[in-house]
C-alpha cells in the first residue's frame, strides 16, 4: 500500500565484504589432517555430493506440524527423508540440530523486488519472494539466473510483473511505463501480454486512494471481473490490491483468488470472513506495512533487535527507519488485527507478506516482524509459521517448496530456540540453505560512521543563476540520473538568461527512474545541513507538467523523500514545506529537482531557489 506524497524512492545498496570473502577462502582450504587422509586413501567414504547433508536431532516444523525431534536427510538439494534416528549414508556431512528448530525456507507473499532485494531476503532465511509489481525485464533476468544455476545467492522470484490499474491510478506514479487498463482495453489481450512477458500471476489494483486521503482513478467492478476472468481462462491466478473493506468486497464479487492486502478503515467482520471462505480465497495480511502506515513503530524496533541488526545492510537499516507521512486512519491496526482473527476463525488461509521495501520495512528482515504481528492478531505461532511457509506455497502453486517433506526442495532455515512457542525465535538464525546450498555466514555489520558535523546556513537565498551555477552555500549543482543504478535516463543542466534549464529524458530500465539537477547542501558534498530553522524551500518554475522534488537526508540513507509539484508554460512560484516532503530537516544533504515521473523527454526551468521564511512555531 503506497502513497505518492512523501513516498520514498526504494533503492537498496549492496554492502560488499571482501574481508569476509577472503576468510571464507581460507576456511575452504583442507586441514593437514584432511590432506593426509586423502593422500593415504585410508578407505574413507567418497565425499558427499554438493547439496547433500543431514540435520540431526532438531525440532522440525515441517510447514504444518511440529516433529519434536527428527533428522532430515538432503540429497542433491532435495529432501530425501525425514524422521527420528534416520540411518545416514557414510560420509554425509552432519549438522547438529540439538536445541535448534529446522523450518522450511520462509516465503514473503508480498514484496516489490529489484536491486539487491533477493540477496537481502535470503540473509534472513526468506528463500522465495512473491513480487507484486516490478519491471518485467528485470524479472526476466532473474528467472534466467534461476534456470541457469538456481541463483544460489538470492531468494527465488515469483512475480506479477506489471500490475493492472486504471490510467493515472495507483501504480502509475513510480516512473515505470505501466500498461494501464482503460474502458476500451481488451482484458484478454492485456493478460496475454503479461503472460508473454513472463508474469506468474495477475495483480489487479482496486484502490481509489480514499483510505489514504487521496483521490485516484480506479478500475470499475466490471473491469476487475473482466481481468480476473481473463486470467483464469489462461490458467493464471488473479489477486487484488485493496485499500478498504469496500474494495475487498468488490474483489470478492469479481471472483479473484486472493487479496494481497488487508485494510485499516474498518474490520472485516465474521460475515465478511464467511464470504471470503465461501469464495475460497486467500489473504496476504501485510501487517508490517499497515503498522508503518498507522504508527511507524515496528521498523525501528526491528532494526534494534540484536539478532536482526548484524544481518542488515545500510539500505535495509534506512528502510526500517523511514516512515510514511502522518496518516489518520479510522480503524487503524486494531481493525486489521480483528480482520485477521475473523479470517483465521473462518478457516480462510492467511499468508505472511510485508510489502517491502515500503517505508518502515526491509526485504527479509520484516517477514520476522510480520510473524510477530500475526501472533499479536490471534494466530498461534504454528499458524503464523504456516502463513510464511506451506500456506503461500500452496496458494501460489509452488509445489516444490514450503514443506520439509521427501521430494521437496531443500530450502531450509535453522534457528536457535523454539519459534513454535515464541515466534520471535526465527530471528536467531543459525543457517540458511537454498536448494541444499548453504548460504555463507552474513558478514558483521559495518560500524556506523561517526556523525558528520552539521552546518547551519545563514542566508536564505541559494541560487539566482545570474552567475551560472554559483551557490550562496553548499557545494553546488550537479546533474543526477538513475545511471548510477543501471538506468538509462539522461539530463543536461544549462544556465540560460539568469535561470537554470534542466532538460533530459526519463527512460525505462530502472524500476524508479529519475533525472534532474541535484543541489548539494553541504560542504563537503552530501555533508548534512541543519535547515530546521526554515519552513522549507521556495523557487520559481516553468515547464508544463508534473515534476518531483526529492530531499536526501542522513536518516533516510539512500532513499529520498519525494513531493510532486506542478508547473505551467509561464513562470510560477512554488513553496514546499519540509512537512509536505515528509522529512526532518535537521540533517538534510541535498535537493533534487527531477523530471518525471512519466517517461519521456522533459524540460524544466527553475530560478530564485531559496530557503523559505523562518519558522515561527
Amino acid at each position: 500500500m503506497r502513497t505518492s506524497t512523501g513516498q520514498r524512492l526504494r533503492t537498496l545498496l549492496l554492502v560488499l565484504a571482501p574481508v569476509a570473502a577472503l576468510a571464507a577462502f581460507f576456511l575452504l582450504l583442507p586441514t593437514p589432517e584432511a590432506a593426509q587422509a586423502a593422500a593415504e586413501g585410508a578407505g574413507a567414504p567418497p565425499p558427499a555430493a554438493e547439496g547433500t547433508f543431514a540435520v540431526t536431532g532438531a525440532r522440525v516444523f515441517d510447514g504444518e506440524q511440529v516433529l519434536p525431534g527428527a533428522d532430515v536427510l538432503v540429497r542433491d538439494g532435495v529432501i530425501a527423508a525425514v524422521g527420528p534416528d534416520l540411518p545416514l549414508p557414510a560420509g554425509v556431512p552432519v549438522v547438529d540440530g540439538r536445541g535448534k528448530t529446522l523450518l522450511p525456507g520462509l516465503i514473503d507473499a508480498h514484496v516489490h523486488a529489484w536491486g539487491t532485494a533477493l540477496a537481502d531476503a535470503l540473509r534472513f532465511g526468506v528463500t522465495t519472494e512473491i513480487d507484486m509489481f516490478t519491471d518485467p525485464a528485470w524479472a526476466a533476468e532473474v528467472r534466467s539466473r534461476q534456470a541457469e544455476d538456481g541463483n544460489p545467492g538470492e531468494a527465488d522470484l515469483v512475480s506479477a510483473g506489471f500490475l493492472a490499474t486504471a490510467p493515472g491510478g495507483h501504480g502509475t506514479q513510480y516512473g515505470l511505463p505501466v500498461p494501464t487498463v482503460g474502458g476500451d482495453t481488451d482484458a484478454d489481450a492485456w493478460v496475454a501480454a503479461r503472460q508473454e512477458e513472463g508474469s506468474d500471476f495477475v495483480k489487479i489494483v482496486i484502490e481509489d486512494g480514499h483510505g489514504l486521503g487521496l483521490d485516484l482513478p480506479a478500475l470499475t467492478p466490471e473491469r476487475v471481473k473482466a481481468l480476473a476472468d481473463a486470467a483464469h481462462r489462461r490458467g493464471l491466478l488473479a489477486v487484488a490490491h485493496v485499500g478498504t473493506l469496500a474494495d475487498a468486497e468488490t474483489a470478492l464479487a469479481a471472483g479473484v483468488d486472493g487479496l494481497v492486502h488487508l485494510f485499516l478503515d474498518t474490520p472485516g467482520d465474521a460475515a465478511f470472513a464467511r464470504r471470503a471462505r465461501e469464495a475460497a480465497i486467500f489473504v496476504v495480511a501485510t501487517l508490517s506495512v499497515l503498522e508503518s502506515l498507522a504508527d511507524g513503530a515496528g521498523g525501528p524496533a526491528l532494526a534494534a533487535d540484536p539478532h536482526v541488526a548484524p544481518r542488515l545492510n545500510g539500505g535495509q537499516r534506512a528502510g526500517l527507519a523511514a516512515s510514511f507521512p502522518p496518516l489518520e486512519v479510522k480503524g487503524g491496526m486494531a481493525a486489521a488485527r480483528q480482520t485477521v482473527a475473523n479470517l483465521a476463525a473462518a478457516g480462510v488461509p492467511v499468508l505472511a507478506g510485508t510489502d517491502a521495501p515500503n517505508p518502515g520495512t526491509a526485504h527479509g528482515a520484516s517477514l520476522h516482524r510480520e510473524l510477530e504481528l500475526l501472533v499479536d492478531a490471534g494466530l498461534t505461532p504454528v499458524q503464523a509459521l504456516t502463513a510464511a511457509t506451506a500456506a503461500p506455497a500452496r496458494a501460489f502453486g509452488l509445489d516444490d517448496r514450503g514443506r520439509i517433506a521427501p521430494g521437496r526442495r531443500a530450502d531450509l532455515l535453522l534457528v536457535t530456540g523454539d519459534p513454535t512457542s515464541d515466534v520471535t525465535a526465527t530471528r536467531r538464525i543459525e543457517a540458511v540453505w537454498k536448494a541444499g546450498q548453504r548460504l555463507a555466514a552474513a558478514p558483521p555489520a559495518a560500524p556506523a560512521a561517526p556523525a558528520a558535523p552539521v552546518a547551519k546556513p545563514g542566508p536564505g537565498s541559494i541560487s539566482d543563476f545570474t552567475e551560472g551555477l554559483a551557490v550562496r552555500f553548499g557545494t553546488g549543482w550537479m546533474p543526477s540520473t538513475d545511471a548510477r543504478m543501471g538506468g538509462a535516463s539522461t539530463v543536461e543542466l544549462s544556465p540560460v538568461d539568469g535561470h537554470l534549464a534542466i532538460a533530459g529524458e526519463i527512460r525505462p530500465g530502472f524500476p524508479y527512474p529519475w533525472a534532474g539537477a541535484l543541489l548539494m547542501l553541504g560542504d563537503p558534498p552530501m555533508a548534512p545541513v541543519d535547515l530546521s530553522a526554515k519552513r522549507g524551500v521556495r523557487f520559481r518554475a516553468r515547464g508544463a507538467g508534473t515534476w518531483r522534488l526529492m530531499a536526501f537526508a542522513e536518516p533516510l540513507g539512500p532513499m529520498p523523500a519525494i513531493r510532486t509539484f506542478e508547473a505551467g508554460a509561464a513562470w510560477s512560484d512554488v513553496a514546499i514545506a519540509w512537512e509536505e516532503l515528509g522529512v526532518e530537516p535537521d540533517r538534510l544533504q541535498g535537493l533534487l529537482f527531477s523530471g518525471g515521473p512519466a517517461p519521456g523527454a522533459f524540460r524544466l526551468e527553475i530560478d530564485d531557489v531559496a530557503l523559505d521564511a523562518a519558522r515561527t512555531d
